[in-house]
């Protein structure tokens, strides 16, 4: 079974959502405001998906461009990125899926049609 980790009014994650219970894939949901994944998690997905830091942020989020984060996350560590995610499910680009085996960020339909469906 798959972590879903969606907000629900996020109409990418609706379309997500949508796709996944089209294809008849399992997953467990879980709301990213109000359980927001911590500092392990985060961290193990980065490890799992292979992917750059840049990718679990959500650059087009009001709280992102708030905190000017474009100009700050350049200067910041790894591990400040990491924590700085783990504070506010806002910050975090969604949806996500994740397995043992890959982690998904945002929602790209072919994207999911070829890990998921087409494996």
């Amino acid at each position: 079974m798959y972590l879903f980790i969606e907000y629900p009014k996020c109409s990418t994650c609706r379309c997500a959502k949508k796709f996944l219970d089209d294809n008849n894939i399992s997953y467990q949901d879980r709301n990213i405001v109000t359980d927001n994944p911590s500092k392990e998690e985060i961290e193990k997905f980065l490890k799992i998906s292979g992917m750059d830091i840049k990718s679990f942020f959500n650059t087009s989020g009001n709280l992102y461009k708030k905190l000017n984060l474009k100009d700050k996350l350049p200067n910041m560590t790894l591990d400040e990125k990491i924590s700085l995610l783990s504070t506010d499910g806002m910050l975090v680009k969604r949806p996500i899926l994740v397995s043992d085996d890959f982690v998904l960020t945002g929602f790209k339909e072919q994207v999911w049609k070829d890990v998921l469906v087409n494996e």
